[in-house]
């Protein structure tokens, strides 16, 4: 039974050139775990907006949306709120109140609903995705993953048909972001819950949905089960990048047979189809490091008085001219450490030295005066004016020195912008600023993986004009890509940190799926490039088909 048809859907927003979807049709079916991805500003986000009355944009339309049989348009408001259920791509801006457990019962209570109803459904939930423990705390002191929790908890309470989200695991850890769609999953075979999800993080979501649908330049080229989409696009090399490690792996050496999907499967195939003869690759002559850019001494920090440490007793070196990323659960104090290094967040103890010079001894904004610059987390707090070419022309910025090509949404409002653009139209406004230190916190949120290949070169060039680089990132594999070290923070405290492959190599969770599926039978591969590499060295065994082909 078809719950969701689209139907030669068109979209165009206000002052733009060009259309943003062309001749959208397609339809899910009840019970269906759907995954959408693409290419960044493809379109993935406005076409969910547009299944999704209150927030469908305002813009040129022409096709039709229908739900259950019926025009979207004509749902009524009561039915579209609690029955179609949607999760943000920036989850605090769903939290409206200043307690979970009123967060959960918002939507309940404001369709009317028995204040005994309430209780007993806000108790369910809650039992069911176990937040009973942070029940009554505010929400100011949730961590990311809490809050993502926290909001799918507070849709799922109005018992929808339709659970629509929106890169859910964009600000995750990779432990949290595992246990989220492990939820998902959890909620459609227990509810045959209809779920739509936009995602770039594909490792783990692939393996667990059942149905691809893959967009580029507004229009839906593939759609199907995951292992005959992954195999039709085999040669289409951007829509392949973005595919999970064991499937491209598997596509750089078989013309036949279906791509592996999980690490177990690519592992099996690994190890079924080349000798591990040679089980490492020399490593790259390491940079030497010296002049210390940004030094943590034994630095402590709380955000109130009489509230607990955030920082504890830091000690942290970057050196200058290296790209270095830190890495952590929600609620470690990544961003903390980061806003502290800006000098935006005053310590109260120990010492950061910025360039060789304490950070108390920067005045008149010296600081940020060709020395230090800050992508934040919220790029959106950097846009002021109207337009993307409004927003850049007063920085003097020169399209011609800046690797992406921008000139597509150069006409369009920075809010109207896909997570993506909007984040290297703000990396373009912050580099006008000529750094010698560039500080980002999670900069690749919304960026496919080309894109991400384009800013990882645009880092290395950063580099070479020795200019330090600090990331602070759950994106395992851009940190494998692009770093030189890599630290991790637990518990408001450096715990390690090193070489990058030694780094990941060295850990179980924190690392990438090519280095778990690898562990073992090969030594220190943490990137696909990495085991590429490293299978062309070794002979192909007779059996070329992993065990469960």
């Amino acid at each position: 039974m078809e719950i969701l048809s689209v139907e030669k859907l068109n979209f165009t927003y206000p002052l733009s050139s060009s259309p943003t979807l062309k001749d959208i049709s397609f339809n899910i079916k009840k019970g269906d775990f759907t995954v959408l991805c693409g290419p960044t500003g493809c379109g993935k986000s406005t076409l969910l907006k547009m299944l999704k009355p209150e927030i469908s944009p305002t813009g040129n339309v022409s096709g039709n949306i229908f739900y259950k049989g019926k025009l979207l348009c004509e749902t009524n408001c009561r039915t579209s709120a609690s029955e179609i259920g949607y999760v943000m791509q920036k989850p605090e801006l769903q939290v409206v109140t200043d307690r979970v457990w009123h967060e959960i019962a918002f939507g309940l209570e404001n369709t009317g609903t028995n204040p005994k109803e309430i209780a007993r459904r806000s108790a369910e939930i809650s039992s069911y995705f176990g937040i009973t423990e942070w029940y009554d705390k505010p929400t100011s002191e949730l961590s990311g993953g809490q809050i993502q929790l926290m909001n799918l908890a507070s849709v799922l309470i109005m018992n929808p048909e339709i659970l629509i989200l929106d890169e859910p695991s964009a600000q995750l850890d990779p432990i949290a972001s595992a246990d989220f769609i492990t939820a998902l999953k959890r909620l459609n075979d227990d509810f045959s819950i209809t779920i739509i999800i936009t995602e770039h993080r594909l490792e783990d979501v692939i393996p667990v949905c059942d149905r691809l649908i893959i967009m580029e330049n507004g229009s839906i080229t593939a759609d199907g089960k995951p292992v005959d989409v992954i195999n039709s696009v085999r040669n289409n090399r951007r829509i392949m990048s973005c595919m999970p490690a064991p499937s491209r792996i598997f596509a750089e050496f078989e013309t036949q047979g279906n791509c592996p999907l999980t690490v177990r499967e690519g592992r099996k195939y690994i190890e079924n189809t080349f000798t591990n003869d040679t089980d490492s690759i020399l490593p790259e002559k390491k940079s030497i490091f010296d002049e210390k850019a940004v030094e943590f001494s034994d630095v402590y920090f709380r955000y109130e008085k009489n509230s607990h440490d955030i920082l504890k007793g830091i000690n942290l070196s970057v050196y200058k001219n290296e790209i270095f990323c830190l890495l952590g659960s929600n609620g470690s104090g990544k961003s903390t450490t980061l806003l502290a290094a800006s000098g935006l967040l005053k310590i109260y103890s120990g010492n950061i030295n910025i360039n060789g010079k304490k950070i108390t001894k920067y005045k008149n904004q010296g600081l940020y005066k060709n020395c230090l610059a800050m992508l934040p987390q919220d790029v959106q707090t950097l846009f002021l004016k109207n337009t993307v070419a409004e927003e850049l022309s007063e920085c003097g910025f020169n399209p011609e020195e800046f690797p992406f090509d921008i000139s597509s949404f150069m006409d369009r409002h920075p809010y109207d912008l896909s997570g993506g653009e909007q984040q290297i139209a703000a990396l373009a406004k912050v580099l006008t600023s000529n750094p010698q230190i560039l500080l980002l916190d999670e900069p690749t949120k919304g960026l496919d993986a080309l894109s991400r290949k384009i800013f990882i070169n645009i880092l290395k060039s950063l580099k070479e004009k020795g200019i330090t680089v600090i990331i602070v990132t759950h994106d395992i594999e851009f940190a494998a890509e692009c770093a030189d070290r890599c630290a991790l923070l637990f518990n408001g405290t450096v715990v390690s940190e090193g070489e990058t492959s030694e780094f990941f190599s060295e850990n179980t969770f924190y690392t990438t799926a090519v280095c778990r599926m690898t562990k073992g039978y090969f030594k220190n591969t943490v990137t696909v490039e990495d085991t590429v590499r490293l299978c062309k060295k070794n002979a192909r065994k007779d059996r070329t088909e992993y065990a469960d082909n």
